[in-house]
């Protein structure tokens, strides 16, 4: 009997000291497999040595949206959605150090629309000043509005989210628009008498084209952000709509969307 007990207390101690031996030995193992693995480092991206020789250098940008005037007197009163429509072609040179971002510059027209709420714009005046009258209780047009129409060179910095695939990714762009004056002319539709009847029918059109009161020159600041093809863009006029001593100081200012180019 004391024979049985002591070979099941040897037993006892080989099993637990295997036992043990096993489990210092995976311990090593986990730790030198742990010591042994280090997780890979992701390697920057050298922008300087991307080759984007195949990405288009030019394109076309087309804007439209909402144009209002900044700093116009009460006694002016437009109305309605006063809109522009903007087209350049333009070309886009990215700077070699750094893809992401390019400088771009082109040439296009702006043509910006201001409506008028029962107020007459009289371009055809012979003073010195430009003339604005109340129509509300006399002679006026239904529908009145200013147009203008310049030509422009825009030139802006863009950064590009992904400098090798323009149609994805974030966006921007800060900027200058240069421009002149090629045309001004109001357009009056369907004339009015004091008692709100239409005096020629409501076919009737007046037009009146005169550059005289207007500044020959604009000068804008411009910013757009948007992703793809689409994007928002904002411009104002540092300089005003009207000749500095034939009117009233005013900014011409419109914010809209862009298609295509940026």
């Amino acid at each position: 009997m004391k024979k049985i007990i002591l070979l099941v207390i040897v037993l006892s101690a080989s099993t637990a000291a295997i036992l043990a031996q096993q489990t210092k030995a995976s311990k090593d193992s986990i730790k030198i497999n742990s010591t042994a693995y280090t997780k890979p480092v992701p390697q920057k991206k050298d922008w300087s040595k991307v080759d984007l020789s195949k990405r288009p250098a030019d394109h076309f940008v087309v804007q439209y949206g909402y144009e209002g005037w900044a700093g116009a007197p009460d006694s002016i009163r437009t109305k309605g959605f006063g809109r522009h429509f903007n087209f350049y072609f333009m070309i886009d040179k990215p700077m070699k150090t750094d893809p992401h971002y390019s400088v771009a510059y082109g040439i296009g027209l702006g043509t910006d629309n201001i409506f008028f709420d029962k107020e007459t714009v009289h371009l055809e005046a012979t003073g010195n000043t430009l003339p604005f009258t109340d129509g509300s209780n006399g002679v006026r047009f239904n529908k009145f509005k200013l147009t203008t129409i310049y030509a422009e060179i825009p030139a802006e910095i863009r950064f590009y989210e992904d400098p090798e695939n323009k149609t994805t990714g974030w966006k921007a762009a800060i900027g200058v628009k240069a421009g002149i004056l090629l045309k001004g002319y109001t357009k009056g539709k369907d004339l009015l008498d004091a008692s709100g009847n239409s005096i020629y029918g409501p076919t009737y059109i007046e037009k009146v084209s005169n550059k005289r009161f207007l500044d020959g020159t604009r000068l804008a600041v411009s910013g757009r952000v948007g992703y793809g093809f689409i994007s928002l863009h904002g411009d104002f006029n540092i300089l005003g709509v009207i000749k500095s001593g034939a009117g009233p100081t005013i900014n011409a200012y419109s914010i809209g969307i862009s298609i295509g180019g940026l």
